[in-house]
């Protein structure tokens, strides 16, 4: 299927790893052309050699902190300096810190807010301009599984995503009239760094290995794995294309089956 993505604008947050990584890297085998942000310019650059080598698309690449303002601003009025438009937002961001409710102070949760919530608020308000001159887009952000059952451990997590989702809901109906879509996309466990680390967290608790907690995790996902960044990094991009252009306002699950509800 051709998503329509060849030489359309995608700026993908938090993609100098994990599923901001591999969602960059699918974009650009789509031959979309690629903005990437994330604390790191090394490994930010690291990734875009990646992207280079295997597609021969040349990612403009930003070091940037999501929880500044400025940095925001800048990372979206660059994308639109150097390619003239912003097709696709990308919404990602590293997950606060792991936690149960006991733990965490009133400065974790400000934190918190900062990443999680009003990172998206202001790169949808820096971007919308854009999309609405234009007259379309697609915001697609990246949640959890969590908005839809609690993952136990991650109350910060849990909590946040709430909002975001709430937020990018209503923003569905009040722009869908403009021609822009917004979407948000439910990843469950899925081998990243973070994933790992959190497994390994579990572990040293539970004073067992980390792969025995993967085993527990997994006995849990009707598929009995683990997914892959790039399983994940594929209906990222579908979702975020041209192909999907009638879907806004849902919240795609890409967890292996592990949500039992039905709605």
């Amino acid at each position: 299927m051709d998503l329509g993505l060849k030489d359309k604008v995608a700026l993908v947050t938090a993609s100098s790893k994990g599923l901001g990584a591999a969602t960059a890297m699918e974009f650009a085998r789509e031959g979309a052309r690629v903005a990437m942000c994330a604390r790191s310019g090394k490994l930010l650059e690291e990734r875009a050699g990646e992207i280079r080598q295997e597609t021969g698309v040349e990612p403009l690449v930003m070091a940037a902190d999501l929880t500044s303002r400025d940095d925001i601003r800048r990372v979206v009025a660059t994308t639109k300096e150097t390619y003239g438009r912003i097709d696709t937002l990308f919404i990602n961001a590293g997950g606060p810190p792991p936690g149960v409710f006991a733990d965490l102070d009133e400065d974790a949760w400000q934190g918190a807010v900062e990443l999680t919530l009003m990172s998206a608020v202001r790169l949808v308000r820096e971007t919308l301009p854009t999309m609405r001159a234009q007259g379309d887009g697609s915001i697609l952000a990246c949640t959890s599984v969590s908005v839809k059952q609690p993952v136990d451990g991650l109350m910060l997590s849990n909590a946040l995503r709430m909002g975001v989702t709430g937020m990018l809901k209503t923003l569905s109906n009040e722009v869908g009239p403009e021609g822009i879509r917004v979407n948000m996309i439910l990843p469950g466990w899925t081998r990243t760094q973070r994933a790992v680390s959190l497994l390994a967290g579990r572990a040293e608790k539970a004073g067992t290995s980390p792969e025995e907690q993967e085993t527990q995790l997994t006995a849990a996902v009707p598929l009995r794995r683990m997914g892959e960044p790039q399983e994940f990094a594929r209906a990222a991009v579908f979702l975020s294309s041209p192909a999907a252009g009638y879907i806004t306002g849902v919240s795609l699950l890409v967890d292996g089956g592990i949500y039992k509800g039905s709605l």
